[in-house]
């Protein structure tokens, strides 16, 4: 049995709407490696350096933790450990989680932070 021009056309756009309207998915390590090495990569590489910390199992470390980078004051004043929120609040605006601190580059979209910080959870 053939379906007609417009139940066809009904169908695609009830599929259409349901996947506009589905909601997002997890943040995908893949997208974040892209907008990681666009706009984060140029400091923060496997190894710290003068430019920054390497973020390589940043996610669970205590904030300013790392022995081999000069942490701005404003960053070593901060107490606990990276997780999920303050590496969110911190990617969002640096200057607003730390005042003070060097980091000037910052991620508007919240799924770009969703992203990245999945793919800076597989840098171990």
């Amino acid at each position: 049995m053939r379906m007609s021009r417009a139940a066809s056309a009904l169908l695609f756009f009830a599929a259409a709407l349901a996947l506009a309207l589905a909601p997002a998915g997890p943040a995908a390590a893949s997208d974040g490696a892209k907008i990681f090495n666009m706009q984060c990569r140029a400091c923060h590489a496997a190894k710290s350096s003068v430019a920054g910390p390497s973020v390589h199992g940043v996610a669970g470390r205590k904030i300013a933790g790392l022995t081999d980078f000069a942490y701005s004051a404003a960053l070593k004043a901060k107490s606990g450990v990276w997780t999920d929120a303050a590496l969110d609040a911190y990617l969002a605006a640096p200057g607003k989680f730390a005042p003070g601190g060097r980091m000037i580059t910052a991620l508007a979209s919240p799924a770009d932070r969703a992203a990245v910080i999945a793919y800076m959870k597989t840098l171990k």
